[in-house]
């Protein structure tokens, strides 16, 4: 049997290798297996949320304990945790000062859909990190990412929007859209869409000037909705130029450029549009604000917050599918407040990306000894080594590249030796309190798994 032509490696050495490391997750892990067991009596999928079924191993580990950069399974087995929650913990686990003004708040109220002085203290701080001057806020970047696109539908009178392809932006679903043969269609794996996606949505290649122009050309398009870097199918940096060009164009076409930072955020305080000097219309963010506690956040040009205001009437502001209940509650702006004012701060982004720049380069060495026909890229405190030769221009290039069988044996062979890493893709991420010795854990264990894997018959 030979190498695959894509990542190099031996599908019969690979079975075999995830074989063992099966056996040893299962032996290791006996208390995480007693409860994922129990758990399927009433839980879809034994688990709470559809998503955490994707760990690799026949059962997902039971947390009983997170601080800082690790965490402790229900088997008392210590983890570097390289995932932190899928950024939702970038901060590291229960930071000090999100967890002490946490607890005060929840003795003084939860929430109360009236608002706390938290609340313009965090919308002050997002407001000097990325230079827009109104916000609001949510649960989630999902719902702001689903508000935003309903307030840029209402302000241009257009029906479509606009995103790239592989894109993610949540459980939007717009957004769920990909391009095929030049025709949008449904993304693989998008369950339920209301309509079919090409009603909604135009789709373009990452990277792709032309097909950007042609697209925004027909007017017809509300907001693009896009990451400065793509992050979701692997890290895809952006061409020189390209953001200039998606500002000019979405200008000249009467188009809102909205810039999902919710996982660039990993590029510094201000995420991409701070570190690059971006000028958007829109900004969401979300997941790690909050320190853990559910919060999202969306901020505007003061134009288009003054134009919204004069347009909604008073009596229906509840009805625009706009906004929730628990939106905006004390406890998740108080979290917020402590989060950007005392955690992650310039000093803490600084720390977070000399992590990630050791990562970075140890992966590189390893990829170097062992001649594993791979690449390894990173934004900021974020780094993810992928299974091709050269970085991807665009998605659908990164989707291409990526081989879910060997992704699965990476990430157990990680969590056998207490390494946590994101299950979606190879990504790690850096917190305020990741040292240099958690990621060396990474570097010996990856190398030890790449030796491995690209080991020659008889060496």
């Amino acid at each position: 049997m030979t190498a695959t032509a894509t990542t190099g490696v031996d599908p019969v050495v690979l079975q075999r290798l995830y074989d063992r490391e099966v056996e040893r997750f299962v032996a290791a892990h006996p208390r995480c297996r007693e409860l994922s067991e129990a758990a399927h009596e009433h839980l879809h999928g034994g688990v709470p949320m559809s998503w955490m079924v994707k760990w690799p191993g026949p059962f997902p580990l039971y947390v009983d304990r997170a601080e800082g950069a690790h965490f402790t399974c229900a088997d008392g087995v210590d983890h570097v945790d390289l995932c932190l929650g899928d950024t939702g913990a970038m901060t590291g686990h229960s930071p000090a000062a999100t967890v002490a003004r946490v607890r005060e708040q929840v003795g003084r109220g939860i929430t109360a859909m009236l608002p706390t002085a938290d609340a313009s203290v965090a919308a002050g701080e997002l407001s000097r990190r990325f230079g827009l001057p109104q916000w609001q806020f949510t649960l989630s970047a999902t719902d702001a990412n689903r508000h935003v696109i309903r307030y840029a539908r209402h302000l241009t009178g257009r029906p479509k929007v606009l995103v790239v392809d592989f894109c993610y932006h949540g459980s939007v679903d717009e957004t769920f859209a990909t391009l095929d043969g030049g025709e949008v269609v449904a993304r693989r794996g998008n369950i339920g869409a209301p309509v079919p996606p090409s009603e909604t949505t135009v789709v373009v290649p990452f990277n792709d000037v032309e097909a950007l122009e042609a697209a925004l050309a027909r007017e017809d398009v509300a907001c693009a909705l896009l990451e400065p870097a793509m992050t979701n199918i692997g890290i895809v940096l952006p061409d020189d130029g390209y953001l200039a060009a998606l500002r000019r164009l979405t200008a000249e076409h009467g188009t809102l450029l909205v810039l999902d930072e919710t996982h660039t955020l990993c590029a510094g305080p201000g995420g991409c549009t701070a570190a690059w000097g971006l000028d958007p219309d829109v900004v969401v963010v979300g997941k790690t604000i909050g320190g853990g506690v559910p919060a999202g956040a969306f901020g505007l040009r003061a134009d288009l917050s003054r134009r919204l205001l004069a347009s909604v009437e008073l009596e229906d502001v509840d009805l625009g599918g706009i906004g929730g209940t628990l939106a905006g509650n004390a406890l998740s702006l108080a979290a917020v407040a402590a989060t950007l004012t005392e955690v992650l701060t310039d000093d803490a982004f600084a720390h977070m990306e000399a992590r990630a720049v050791e990562w970075t380069d140890g992966v590189q060495q390893v990829l170097d000894e062992t001649g594993a026909p791979w690449h390894v890229t990173r934004l900021g405190c974020r780094a993810e080594y992928a299974f091709s030769p050269t970085a991807p221009h665009d998605g659908a290039e990164a989707a291409a590249s990526d081989d879910f069988a060997l992704q699965q044996h990476l990430h157990l062979h990680a969590l056998n030796r207490g390494l946590l890493l994101t299950p979606f893709h190879n990504m790690a991420l850096m917190s305020p309190a990741t040292t240099p010795a958690d990621v060396q854990q990474h570097t010996d264990a990856f190398r030890e798994c790449a030796t491995e894997l690209f080991a020659r018959p008889g060496a």
